[in-house]
This record gives structure tokens, sequence and C-alpha cells, in this order.
């Protein structure tokens, strides 16, 4: 491993996550499978993902009193359950048992519906074993595990830190990931403080995207890269204030230059109404690649998440992770929203970046403006 590179990692493991000598850690991936259709780059980052997981495994090994490392065959979407082997990992195998013993282990993977009462019983099983979990998970498959049950479980119920790194590759090691960490905390958390109490947010692009999303009674969250306390969670590059738009009010239209990993050939327009993409229009192949996974699950069509991205370090558009943390931007998300205030649980969540946009909160017949740099102003 290059010097350069133990050096980023190691302030992984120090600075963002504060991984001590007594403690236990889990480190995972994905791999690629045959079938996957994407293009030569992604295939490439794709390719060289497990090998940088096992180095950032193997450069915490001299941090703290074990490290396990896992990888498993690609689940091929964001919001999937990991595999049983991975819980079994993270929460210890007599969790795994007991869940399987009451039938709950593959409702949690398959992301079934929950009752009042499989959801009481997963909480008391998870509690009365959460000694036997791990007390760190630096999380590196392609697909993100951020709004899982697994996910959620660890860092509420056991307080496990969690670090989700999905599509990472080794270049945001050496930059967003350099940022200020101190002057990121303080400009995301302002940010997140002036949304307290919004009931709408207005968003207007260049790029023709004109939306209305209410979040009146949700809470605007921050993601800062502190991950020192317990149960604290969070992408890695970091730098977003997210909310979950309140289901069936965000309506208007998003335009979309960039999907995920790459530019698009022409725009994808999406109409939105009642809080679900009802039509997806454009000339670029995207546009049945998304139809398709759309109609998979009337729930994949749900706008789950608004976002906004503070972090002046990031740069590349061409990867959602650090895209969507670009100072300035706004992302909206599809899909699942229920592990951060929402009530859609699916196995699904993907985001888009909306680059140069303007934005307003409205709090009753009061309407501000948010700029960027980021500070909020009353509009005129």
């Amino acid at each position: 491993m290059q010097k350069t590179l133990k050096k980023a990692v190691r302030e992984l493991y120090t600075d963002n996550l504060g991984v001590r000598k007594n403690e236990r850690a889990l480190v995972f991936t994905d791999t690629l499978l045959t079938e996957e259709d994407i293009n030569e780059a992604d295939r490439k980052r794709r390719d060289a993902l497990p090998y940088l997981a096992r180095k950032v495994a193997e450069a915490g090994k001299e941090l703290c009193r074990s490290i396990t490392f896992l990888a498993y065959p690609s689940l091929k979407a964001h919001g999937s359950e990991p595999p049983k082997e991975i819980w079994a990992a993270a929460f210890g195998k007599k969790t795994v048992e007991e869940l399987e013993e009451y039938g709950l282990i593959g409702k949690l993977i398959s992301k079934e519906q929950l009752s009042q009462k499989d959801a009481g019983d997963i909480k008391n099983i998870v509690e009365s074993n959460k000694a036997d979990a791990v007390n760190v998970v630096v999380a590196l498959p392609n697909f993100s595990t951020s709004h899982t049950k697994f996910r959620d479980l660890l860092t509420n119920i056991c307080k496990t830190r969690y670090a989700s790194m999905p599509l990472f590759d080794e270049e945001m090691f050496y930059g967003p990931m350099q940022v200020d960490w101190k002057a990121l905390k303080e400009r995301t958390n302002n940010l997140a403080a002036s949304m307290d109490g919004a009931e709408k947010v207005l968003i207007t692009a260049p790029n023709g995207t004109d939306l209305a999303i209410g979040i009146k009674g949700r809470k605007a969250l921050a993601d800062t890269g502190n991950l020192t306390s317990p149960g604290a969670f969070g992408n890695l590059p970091a730098g977003e204030v997210f909310v979950a738009p309140v289901e069936g009010t965000t309506k208007g239209i998003m335009v979309i230059d960039w999907a995920p990993t790459f530019k698009l050939s022409s725009p994808v327009t999406l109409k939105i109404e009642k809080g679900l993409v009802k039509d997806i229009s454009g000339r670029d192949p995207y546009v049945k690649k998304l139809e398709a996974k759309l109609k998979e699950n009337p729930d994949f069509r749900n706008i789950a998440e608004l976002g906004i991205g503070t972090n002046d370090m990031a740069k590349r558009p061409d990867n959602i992770l650090e895209s969507e943390k670009i100072l300035g931007t706004i992302h909206i998300a599809l899909g699942d929203n229920s592990t951060f205030g929402g009530n859609v649980r699916t196995p699904f969540h993907q985001d888009f970046v909306i680059f140069n946009p303007k934005v307003k909160l409205l709090k009753g017949k009061e309407e501000k403006v948010i700029s960027f740099p980021l500070c909020v102003a009353a509009a005129e």
C-alpha cells in the first residue's frame, strides 16, 4: 500500500471513526456480477473496489483489537439488505440464529413490511445480544447499505459507528476526504438548523428543474463526517443536509443531466405528481433502464429524499457518492426513506444530482433563499 493511501486510510479510522485499540470492526464490500450492464469506466472502478476494501481492512488491523473482512456478490440496487453472513458478522451469530428461529431474518433481508409484533421481536432480540455486535463498520460495497434495517438496527440499538461508502474509489481519499472537517461540520449544521420549521422547499435550475417539496414536520439531518459518537452514521466522503419529504407532497419537473456514474447524452425529464414519478421522457437510453427499474415496484417511484451538498472539496460529477456532496448542488432520491424519517420501506434508493439550483424555504408566510457558499437570507 502506498504511503499516502495508508495515511488516508488511517485518518478514516482515527479522525472520522475514532477507532480505539480495544474495539472490533467489520469491513465489507461486494463483487461485480457478469450480467451487470455497466460502462467500461465503471467496470474498472468496480473491479478495483474489493482490492481497495481489503487494503482498508488490512490498515485497520493495526488500530483495533480485531477486524473482519467479507465480500459478497453484488445485490444490484442501493438500499438492498446485505446477506445473512454480513448480519452474522455484524450482530453476532446468536442474534441471527434467534432472528431465524422467529422467522424474521428472511423478512428483514427481503424488506417485507414488518408487523408491530415483528418489529418488537426484532428490537428485543437485537437489544438482548447487542454486546456481540461490532463497534465499527466500514461499508464499502458498490451498492449502498445506508437505507437498510441492517444499518438502522446497528446504529440505533447496538450503537455501532457506521461509515457508509458506496461507489467509493481511491481518488476520493485525496479529494473530498481532505476537506476541512471542522469548517464542514459548522457549515452543514448551520444549514440543517436553518431548515428547522420549514414547510416547503422550492427548487429551480437552469436545466428546467422546477419542484415543490413538502417537508413539514420532517427533520433535516446533517452529514458532517464526524462518526466518533456511539451510534453515529454517515457517508464518507461526507457533506450534506438531507431530509425525507412528506409522502405525496412533491410535485413538478426534475431534469437530470447525469446518471449516478456517467453523463447522459441528453437530458432525462421526470414528471412528478403527488410524491411519485409519473412519467419519464428523453432520448438517452437511460430512460428505458430507469423505466424498467421503476416498474419493478410502485414504491420505487417515491420521492424519498432531498439533499443539499456542503463539501467544498467535492468536485467530480461522475460519481453520485461525491457529486451529491458538491457544495451548492441538490440531490433528489427515489425509493426508500424509512431509516431517516420517512414511511416507505423498499429495496431501492437512488439519488440524482441537480447542478446550479436556486433553493427557497417556505416557513408560513416567510420565504428564505439558500445561497452558496451556504447562507440563508430573507427573500426580497
